[in-house]
């Protein structure tokens, strides 16, 4: 009989009898086949172990593995950069939560049945801007409504709400007399004068057709259809904001645009928590659309310019849409005169569409380093702001690379880090120092939406603060550390020269109504009491929002810049104020277009620490000349007009 050598073959009894082969190799063979044996009957076992064992996947829900990166304490020093180096600690600043007594009862409604259709998880946007022109800073909360499908719709239908502000953080809802109690699915919203007459107008972003309402002194008017501006009544239209990108001084539109969702579409995958039931699906389940640009032809009207200008990113292989959009900073990132956009996209590569001079639009992400993580992978990304949050030293006439330093802040899903893309020198050539500046791994469990750059402590730098909440009420179910409500996140700029650049701040040191968990989203700043420093605002998906007032007492001065543009559009979108003050300088953006579906309040702000005078003001108009004032008096608001 043939031998048979094969080691994968089985042991027979005659093979080895009748093989000729000594006892010995006998015995060791059958040995090796046995230990092989043995081995493929433990280790099927051990992976049949821990299949039982792991728990539930679900897509978009997988928890993913932990990594050991090391925090540092809220409580340590760390060296400041306008100390020089010097320890110093993070101030004791509380929030307090004066929603109720400030006179906001707005409630978040998101048309949830139990049906679990994706729009209902991404709650609606905010704005601080000042809709009646006295002065102070008014507060509009976007709101979602009833499905057109449910029983309950001869219910009064949920409205968006205005709150007129009597200028010390009083509001009162003026939503009904001002002509905005107009039901809409809404989702984002951008404020700015497009008609230069002077007054605020707002664009809603919509499941669905989207809405224009023009302010005539105070009152809206939904010019929709006359300045045909809907867009497709099935599309899904996120964050929006105003800019000017071709310098003809009239503000035109971007309006992001997330997937292709119906709820066929919806319905008809079986999305589930295992042992839960159905579950939101995820952005991956849905395919890519397009963004709208509108260009702004000065008669009220505009035209969709998306695909002759250059936004329109194709997959290169099939030819569909790539986007799925959700956040949007407009920044004039490489200071030549002209506005570019960078675009947060959900579970696809970022965009970052550099402006060739009004003539369209070239995307670079990838090449300057912003569309992926630094392993190569696309992430969830949510909100997005952009800052020069390091500030520049003055040293004999020249100052330091530090002022030309851009920060892409980007919040990203659960078990995914924010990002902190930098560029440094005015160079597109963005790295990820989430890490490394101390702000990634405190971010890593949570889930952010909204996220902007702000000095809340008035010392100087830009600090940052994030909105967080999961999609899934029963999220903890399947992944234990993770949670429907979360606690928001404020991040305290230490400068450089210490261990970290960015420290968590302690949240019970900020006060219990800053530290209470909420299913968060949208967010925005203002000074909504005219005490110089910057309150806080936050929506919730389907419920109450926060509204946060600063109330720090470090004695630390301050100044504030309104500018009114002439020969460029009249809110002076893109514009920058710079300041300085003996060796420090500050830049700072005029960019109400912040955060997730929000805006914060036109109004540039600068904390000035124990500076007691400012030297020298630069004001860089948006593609257009630069207006020196000299010195200016702190702790005040300067109101500045394009000479």
């Amino acid at each position: 009989m043939e031998t048979k050598n094969d080691p994968s073959a089985p042991l027979e009894d005659d093979a080895v009898v009748n093989s000729g082969e000594g006892d010995d190799a006998v015995i060791g063979q059958a040995f090796r086949y046995s230990l092989a044996v043995i081995g493929g009957v433990v280790l099927i076992a051990g992976l049949v172990f821990l299949a039982l064992r792991r728990a539930p996947e679900v897509a978009e829900n997988k928890e993913t593995e932990q990594q050991s990166l090391s925090t540092r304490s809220e409580t340590e020093t760390a060296g400041a950069e306008t100390g020089g180096g010097a320890a110093v600690r993070i101030p004791a600043v509380t929030f307090s939560d004066v929603t109720d007594a400030a006179g906001i009862d707005f409630v978040h409604v998101s048309g949830a049945t139990g049906e679990k259709l994706l729009p209902e998880t991404m709650g609606g946007g905010c704005a601080f801007f000042d809709a009646d022109g006295d002065g102070d800073q008014d507060l509009l909360f976007i709101n979602s409504r009833r499905w057109q499908w449910d029983r309950k719709t001869d219910q009064k239908a949920p409205v968006m709400s205005l709150y007129a502000n009597d200028g010390e953080g009083v509001f009162s809802d003026v939503t009904e007399q001002v002509g905005l109690a107009v039901p809409l699915y809404g989702m984002g919203c951008a404020v700015a004068d497009y008609d230069n007459d002077g007054d605020s107008d707002i664009f809603v972003s919509c499941v669905g057709g989207n809405h224009l309402f023009r302010n005539d002194q105070g009152t809206f008017v939904d010019v929709t259809k006359i300045a045909a501006i809907a867009g497709e009544v099935d599309r899904w239209s996120t964050s929006c904001g105003w800019f000017d990108y071709d310098n003809d001084g009239l503000l035109d539109l971007y309006v992001c645009n997330y997937v292709q969702w119906s709820r066929e579409i919806d319905l008809g995958q079986d999305f589930r928590l295992v042992g839960v039931g159905r579950a939101y699906g995820p952005p991956t389940a849905f395919s890519g659309t397009f963004p709208y640009l509108y260009h702004n032809e000065g008669d009220g009207t505009f035209s969709d310019v998306s695909a002759s200008m250059g936004v329109q990113v194709k997959n290169n292989d099939t030819g569909v849409p790539v986007a799925k959009s959700m956040g949007l900073a407009p920044i004039d990132i490489n200071r030549d005169g002209w506005m570019d956009l960078i675009v947060a996209n959900d579970t696809v590569q970022n965009f970052l569409f550099i402006n060739e001079q009004g003539k369209r639009f070239k995307e670079l992400g990838q090449v300057a380093g912003i569309a992926y993580d630094s392993k190569g992978s696309a992430r969830g990304a949510m909100g997005i702001d952009t800052a020069h949050f390091r500030n520049g030293r003055l040293s004999n006439g020249k100052i330091s690379n530090n002022l030309s330093t851009i920060g892409v802040a980007i919040g990203n899903f659960a078990n995914e880090m924010s990002a902190l893309y930098v560029s440094e020198g005015g160079q597109m050539n963005f790295r990820d120092e989430a890490v490394s500046t101390g702000l990634g791994p405190p971010t890593r469990l949570d889930l952010t939406f909204g996220l902007f750059f702000f000095d809340y402590d008035m010392d100087g730098r830009l600090d940052l603060f994030g909105a967080n909440g999961h999609l899934e009420e029963e999220i903890n179910k399947v992944q234990p550390s993770q949670f429907h409500a979360q606690e928001p996140q404020l991040f305290w700029n230490a400068g450089l020269g210490g261990r970290s650049e960015f420290l968590r701040v302690a949240n019970e040191t900020l006060g219990s109504g800053f530290a209470s968990r909420m299913v968060g989203r949208g967010s925005a700043c203002a000074d909504i009491d005219s005490d110089g420093d910057l309150d806080v605002v936050l929506t919730a998906a389907g419920g109450k929002p926060r509204l946060l007032r600063n109330d720090q007492e470090t004695g630390n001065h301050w100044v504030q810049f309104l500018l009114k543009g002439q020969s460029i559009n009249r809110d002076a979108i893109g514009s920058w104020v710079e300041i300085y003050c003996g060796e420090d300088v500050l830049r700072r953006q005029v960019m109400p277009t912040r955060s997730y579906l929000s805006q914060s309040e036109k109004t540039v702000s600068f904390g000035l620490g124990q500076h007691g005078a400012i030297d020298r003001v630069l004001i860089h108009w948006a593609g257009a000349e630069t207006q020196e004032l000299g010195s200016v008096a702190v702790d005040q608001v300067h109101r500045v007009e394009q000479e």
